[in-house]
Parts: C-alpha cells; sequence; structure tokens
C-alpha cells in the first residue's frame, strides 16, 4: 500500500497571488472619491498594495520592473520600449491603473537598483514632495484622522 505524502503545491503560490490581486481590486473598486478622509487613506493603502503586487508579478515573469518612462501604463499594455518583457502576461497585471482617492494619478518610480521603485500618492493637495503624501514606503506608518 502506498504512504499518502500530501498534495503538490506546483502553481499554488501564483494562485494564491492571483486570488489576493482580485481581492483587493474588488476593494479598491470601492466609491471611495466620497469617503471620509480616513477611509480615502485605507483605499490608498490597498491600492497601492494592488499596483505592488501586479509589479512584482511583472518582476516574477520578465526578470525586471517597468522603468520609469514605461510607467505603470506598463502593467495594463505590454511596452514596446526597451527593456520588453519577453513573459508578459495574456491580458497585462492590472485592467486599468487606478487613480487616488482626491483624483490624482499615482507616479511611479524606478530606481534601476533590485526592488527600488516608488509608488506615490501626492494627497490631497496634488503636489508631489509636501508632507501629505503618502508612498509605498511609508503607508504602513500612515495615521488615521
Amino acid at each position: 500500500m502506498k504512504k499518502f505524502t500530501g498534495y503538490k503545491r506546483e502553481g499554488s503560490v501564483f494562485v494564491e497571488i492571483i486570488v489576493v490581486v482580485a481581492i483587493i481590486s474588488l476593494l479598491a473598486t470601492l466609491n471611495v472619491p466620497a469617503a471620509p478622509s480616513g477611509n480615502r487613506h485605507i483605499a490608498i493603502f490597498v491600492q497601492i498594495k494592488e499596483i505592488e503586487n501586479a509589479l512584482y508579478l511583472y518582476n516574477w515573469h520578465n526578470g525586471f520592473y517597468p522603468t520609469t518612462e514605461q510607467g505603470l501604463e506598463a502593467l495594463v499594455t505590454k511596452p514596446t520600449t526597451d527593456p520588453k518583457p519577453e513573459n508578459y502576461a495574456e491580458g497585462g497585471y492590472m485592467r486599468k491603473i487606478p487613480v487616488d482617492p482626491w483624483g490624482n494619478p499615482y507616479i511611479y518610480r524606478n530606481h534601476g537598483e533590485e526592488g527600488q521603485i516608488d509608488i506615490i500618492s501626492c494627497g490631497p493637495d496634488g503636489i508631489e514632495g509636501t508632507e501629505d503624501d503618502i508612498t509605498n514606503h511609508n503607508k504602513d506608518t500612515i495615521r488615521f484622522p
């Protein structure tokens, strides 16, 4: 009689990541522009996490992150500029790039070092470099009003 050694987990990590991205996408589609300030900060956290997950999948498939010039649009449409992704996911990594709860686009920067990417919401004032900016580096320390 053959001993049961458990189930194989081949491919299950990818499926788990897709499920997490789907859940975060669902949460990110909530109507947040009319939400109170604290809820807007929660929405930014969710949206930045969704973008980060899509960027990680892009990197995992292709071995690099999109360049600053390619921007977050590379998650929706396969870039035609170098470096061109050879293993781009059919249908892209996101259906559309979200805007922050104040209607501003997220700023993306790739510093060229492994994993050194910035995702920035300029906050309610819409001006980069002010104290209300929220990034993928400070999102965990946000104080909710």
